[in-house]
């Protein structure tokens, strides 16, 4: 039997030079229980990767951001699914947003990111955010 497939957005949201980390809430899967991630979700039949991001920055935080350009993309296999992921560059003018979803928030530097407990499937991007000192431009 094939495991379910998603296609994920994520926001890399960088603000004077730190970008916006999220702590995902107690979930049914335990390797992202608690795990640190970039906010955003799944992409919408008939949505575009930047109209999905905006939408899920919307219901799950209350925030704008400004979606710069895409940063990678990347597929994970977990044990039950597989998530393709696409990660954006966005900028936001405020630290000011409305946590709905997540239990914490951190705004770090990048080559700080390696500290926090990732989601698998963003291993990759924080390895390649904290080696480069900062996103790419």
């Amino acid at each position: 039997m094939d495991k379910p497939h998603y296609h994920v957005v994520a926001a890399i949201i960088r603000n004077d030079g730190d970008i916006l980390c999220m702590q995902r809430p107690k979930g049914k899967h335990e390797y992202t229980s608690f795990r640190w991630e970039f906010p955003g979700g799944k992409v919408e039949p008939g949505e575009s990767e930047q109209q999905a991001l905006k939408r899920e920055l919307q219901e799950e935080m209350d925030y704008t951001v400004e979606i710069r350009e895409h940063y990678m993309t990347l597929t994970h296999d977990y044990p039950d699914i597989t998530v393709t992921l696409s990660f954006w560059l966005c900028d936001a003018a405020s630290r000011t947003f409305n946590r709905k979803e997540h239990l914490d928030h951190r705004w770090l530097r990048p080559d700080q990111l390696p500290t926090l407990q990732w989601t698998d499937a963003d291993a990759d991007v924080i390895e390649k955010l904290a080696g480069d000192g900062k996103p790419e431009a």
